[in-house]
């Protein structure tokens, strides 16, 4: 499903409105993010281009509320996100956003399915629910092709090992959107090409909205819609934002 300037508010999962967020660097304050409107909608497969420093993973950072913008509004659905408390907005991101990085992220402490349910232990009752989360994130690492890897320890796995079990992860608590940043980046064409397939096919089947920042116009091209970065401004493809 493509959005379209026509899209109605039922369309819409994720709106950004004036978003602006700027830092301050010794003497100097530095605008990232300069004004950004967005409406994603549900089901839909964006792709965020544009080159490095234009804003893109600072973009990301605050539509997935884990950094606040100086200025403007993030909306999921009906829940306005930085209207909300500190922590209940952890607890809002925990259960609507995955997150997948660049960087994998999982805790060398715990095996590959105690990383997979990291996302839904805050949430389960141990006593009642255990074994059916346990199944649960048995099942995503067998859909990810590592089911025999569940007892392992992240550092025993290769970076394409580790990045499917970081897009287990993120998937565990059937969140309305992901979000990801460069998620091949540090993965060789032929790993990258096997994380893509398997990003874009459990999103798809289970109708999450995905939001993928990426500098290979190859991958893009696999998303419903492109939005190029430029200067902290945002565009559609082929229509690049006014300086």
């Amino acid at each position: 499903m493509s959005m379209t300037a026509k899209a109605t508010e039922q369309d819409i999962v994720l709106e950004a409105r004036d978003v602006h967020r700027s830092f301050q660097l010794l003497r100097n304050r530095v605008h990232v993010l300069r004004g950004v409107d967005l409406a994603v909608g549900r089901g839909e497969a964006v792709s965020i281009m544009g080159a490095s420093g234009a804003g893109k993973s600072t973009l990301l950072h605050v539509l997935g509320g884990l950094d606040r913008p100086t200025r403007g509004a993030v909306r999921i659905e009906e829940h306005d996100l930085f209207g909300m408390s500190a922590a209940r907005r952890t607890e809002f991101r925990s259960r609507s956003i995955g997150f997948v990085f660049q960087a994998y992220h999982l805790l060398p402490e715990l095996d590959v399915l105690e990383n997979v349910l990291l996302p839904a232990m805050r949430h389960m009752n141990w006593v009642g629910q255990a074994g059916r989360y346990r199944a649960k994130a048995a099942d995503l690492l067998e859909q990810v092709g590592l089911k025999e890897r569940a007892a392992h320890r992240p550092m025993e796995l290769s970076g394409g090992e580790q990045q499917r079990v970081a897009l287990a992860r993120a998937l565990m608590n059937d969140p309305q959107i992901v979000l990801a940043d460069e998620p091949t980046g540090n993965l060789d064409s032929e790993t990258g090409e096997m994380i893509l397939n398997h990003l874009f096919a459990l999103t798809r089947d289970r109708g999450h909205t995905l939001i993928l920042v990426t500098h290979n116009e190859a991958v893009a091209e696999r998303c419903d819609r492109t939005l190029h970065m430029l200067d902290g401004r945002i565009g559609e493809a082929g229509a690049l934002p006014a300086p």
